[in-house]
């Protein structure tokens, strides 16, 4: 892998790790209807920078498993992973930030008897968004294991950073096992910036020559 090309992925993951943190900063707390329409405009801002982190990460993934790729299975395997779940996390923004945002300024002058009725759509949308948020947080655990593990055993990268996102993931894997709730506002915050932690840690070795 040149070196122009690993540095640009280290770069293109602290960028987006940037976004990332600027979106968990920024994202509202949810509430009723009456809340949600007075958060629409941050909402739909606070998501699309998620959606905006998305191609920056990727690429940064992209060169990490280039300069592990001769421990290609596991780092190839990691990448794989954290695509799907780059794609769900994709999803799960657009869906919170986008759609339900559009939807509620839709009914803003709607009546108390219409928004009523409009309570199992909020929560069919709410579980829609948790089932992606759970793809997410399972392919960041999964991927970064597997990234991690290539680092301690290829040495390509500082050993450190492969020990630090092996005790990361098995972390945040038993605090899912022991019942911790990731996916509401503060669960996936804490998750968020756990997780970005080890991102720019990875960007900032491949920055390194």
């Amino acid at each position: 892998m040149e070196l122009k090309e690993q540095k640009g992925s280290g770069l293109a993951l602290i960028i987006g790790s940037i976004l990332m943190i600027a979106t968990m900063v920024l994202h509202p707390v949810g509430g009723d209807f009456n809340h949600l329409l007075s958060i629409v405009t941050i909402g739909m801002v606070s998501h699309s920078i998620a959606i905006i982190s998305v191609p920056f990460v990727a690429y940064g993934f992209w060169g990490l498993t280039a300069r592990l790729s001769s421990e290609s299975f596991l780092s190839k395997v990691g990448f794989s992973i954290m695509f799907f779940g780059l794609i769900a996390v994709m999803i799960a923004a657009a869906t919170n930030g986008i759609i339900l945002m559009d939807f509620v300024k839709s009914y803003e002058e709607a009546s108390k008897e219409t928004l009523k009725s409009l309570a199992p759509i909020f929560v069919f949308i709410r579980s829609f968004n948790h089932a992606f948020d759970f793809i997410f947080i399972g392919a960041v655990c999964i991927s970064t294991l597997l990234w991690s593990i290539s680092i301690v055993r290829t040495k390509k990268l500082a050993v450190w950073l492969g020990w630090f996102g092996i005790s990361i993931s098995l972390l945040a894997v038993l605090f899912l096992t022991l019942g911790f709730v990731f996916v509401d506002l503060h669960g996936f915050r804490l998750f968020i910036f756990g997780w970005v932690a080890w991102v720019v840690a990875a960007g900032l070795c491949l920055l390194k020559k």
